[in-house]
């Protein structure tokens, strides 16, 4: 075996520990043979051997790790730290760091994600805690919960993300652990919400109560969710994931921006299970990069999709890039291996192949309302209807959320929906009761009718929270806002126009009627604040990439821009 080079040894002990190989004899004697000593096997010398030690469920991250050492390629910073220390592994770093009221540095800004906790500095000299929420369904204690944490360690409000979820900010160094702990007590789970992980899974925002939709997610993205949570190795992927199930209703989940998309279909009468519902599986839907998810040909009853979304995980796990993190998403391994490559190697992690149907033997999806999340709409059940509250830039104080919360036991069924379009729904409130809740909502400072801009606004956190950010995006946003209901009191038409601080694309300007990305635009001899200006962006049946239509535009002259494009809009449109 001395006629190895040193990147085939490598690549061989990788191989054998990944498949288990290893089992059959002592690590030391398999390392020996390739002239390697036992702390040179992957996982520092931990791994599987013929002496009982059990097989590490993330094994798969070192094997492919290995694999691409092998060709002679270099692991990022990020993937030599998971290679020390499996990141999910740092619970007492963390306690030590709070001890000490120490930030995190280094790598370990990166393992902390893991938790669930973000060091945002130098925006904030603080932690953000982004949570897991499936479906967006929180219950209503989880949610007074939440407020009475966010005044006990954070800066007292709470914002909604575009994946149905919430985040808390302003936490101290002093109060990382004891605040975890909080969340664990209150039935709330943060792990894997950030960095190289299955980020929270997103699903109808009216499943269940949609008179319109095809399927009921929610149970689907329970199941998913449990699945991430207690299997390790999905937890060691080249980059971050997302997943969502659409049931198909008046709603959309923007499915079709993940990097998995389910969505219902309803097959047609006279072919092959006739009526039956199934789900249409899209891949690789990453907006930022101008791509949305595609349609591969695949069809999945709906039993069948978290199987698959896990084979698909895995197989990512072991053909993504980990030597450059800006190419590490499944788009660009989707680009290099092409999707019928790919889904073979899917299958083999399925175990089987996949059912494939003709998308011409599905109904259409039925019509989505732009704007169905906000307002009060009735329900499937009778005598009940949804009520969607607009939250100003997506942020809510401790004393609305305790209000709402309130509202939910009182008059609906003790949960809220948060929406991929960073609002609420309260559910299943009786049509009597549907007054007394809209002017206690009012009462608080929120609204549920709202203009056709600003139940369209979305804002990522900008530079007051964000170290990407090039500019204070809720700010100018709600700026925008004012501005344009000022000015077009009469505006007419559902428009969604979208902020977003950085090319990371949080808010995904890229899908909004108007998008707006974040630039420092020169000035003089100063650099301010201002943004790119991107049109005609859309999804599901409008899927579009916003087009560059303006750059460079100073942040208070954005309002104007917005206001003479939706004049010219609505002088031409047919």
């Amino acid at each position: 075996m001395s006629d190895f080079t040193e990147q085939q040894k490598q690549y061989l002990a990788g191989f054998a520990v990944g498949s288990g190989l290893t089992q059959s004899l002592p690590r030391s004697t398999f390392a020996a043979t390739l002239g390697l000593s036992a702390a040179d096997m992957p996982n520092g010398g931990k791994a599987p051997h013929g002496d009982g030690s059990p097989v590490p469920a993330e094994q798969i991250c070192y094997t492919a790790q290995d694999l691409q050492l092998a060709a002679g390629k270099k692991l990022t910073t990020e993937e030599k730290a998971k290679r020390t220390r499996f990141p999910l592994d740092q619970w007492d770093d963390i306690k030590a760091h709070a001890a000490r009221a120490e930030p995190a540095k280094g790598t370990d800004i990166l393992a902390f994600k893991y938790f669930g906790i973000f060091w945002v500095a130098p925006a904030q000299t603080s932690y953000m805690a982004r949570l897991r929420f499936p479906a967006g369904i929180v219950q209503s204690y989880q949610l007074r919960g939440l407020a009475d944490l966010a005044d006990q360690y954070g800066g007292g409000f709470n914002d909604v993300t575009t994946r149905a979820n919430l985040q808390i900010r302003e936490i101290k160094p002093e109060s990382t652990a004891l605040f975890l702990e909080a969340l664990a007590d209150l039935g709330v789970v943060a792990k894997g919400s950030g960095a190289d992980n299955i980020r929270n899974v997103t699903a109808s925002a009216l499943a269940g109560i949609d008179p319109d939709e095809l399927y009921d997610t929610r149970q689907m993205a329970r199941d998913m969710h449990h699945t991430i949570l207690n299997h390790r190795e999905l937890y060691g992927l080249p980059r971050k994931f997302n997943i969502s199930f659409d049931g198909g209703g008046r709603i959309a989940a923007l499915e079709d921006t993940n990097d998995i998309g389910f969505s219902a279909v309803k097959m047609k009468g006279g072919v092959e299970g006739g009526g039956e519902i199934q789900f249409r599986l899209t891949l690789g839907g990453i907006t930022g990069h101008k791509d949305f998810a595609r349609d591969n040909g695949v069809s999945l009853k709906p039993e069948d999709c978290v199987a698959a979304a896990v084979a698909i995980v895995k197989a990512f796990i072991l053909h993504g890039d980990r030597t450059d993190r800006k190419k590490a998403r499944l788009k660009y391994v989707l680009d290099r291996m092409g999707f019928d490559g790919f889904i073979a190697e899917v299958e083999k992690q399925y175990g089987k192949p996949f059912p494939r149907v003709a998308l011409d033997q599905t109904e259409p999806r039925p019509a989505v309302h732009k704007h169905g999340h906000v307002g009060v709409h009735g329900q499937s059940q009778p005598g009940k209807s949804y009520i969607g509250v607009v939250l100003p830039v997506a942020r809510m104080t401790s004393s609305q959320m305790r209000t709402i919360s309130d509202l939910a036991e009182r008059y609906g069924s003790r949960h809220v929906r948060l929406t991929v379009w960073q609002n609420l729904i309260i559910p299943d409130v009786a049509n009597d009761h549907v007054s007394a809740v809209v002017a206690e909502i009012q009462r608080i400072g929120l609204a549920v009718d709202s203009s056709s801009v600003r139940a369209g606004l979305v804002a990522c956190t900008g530079n007051a929270g964000c170290k990407f950010a090039n500019a204070n995006t809720k700010k100018h946003a709600l700026i925008a806002a004012d501005y344009l209901e000022q000015q077009l009191p009469d505006l007419d038409a559902a428009v969604n126009i979208h902020f977003t601080g950085c090319p990371n694309s949080c808010a995904q300007h890229f899908i909004g009627d108007i998008g707006l990305l974040g630039t420092k635009v020169t000035v003089g001899e100063d650099m301010v604040e201002g943004y790119h200006l991107f049109v005609g962006g859309g999804y599901g049946a409008d899927q579009a990439i916003g087009r560059e239509l303006k750059r460079n535009i100073v942040a208070d002259d954005v309002p104007h821009v917005i206001e003479s494009l939706l004049r010219g809009y609505l002088a031409e449109r047919t």
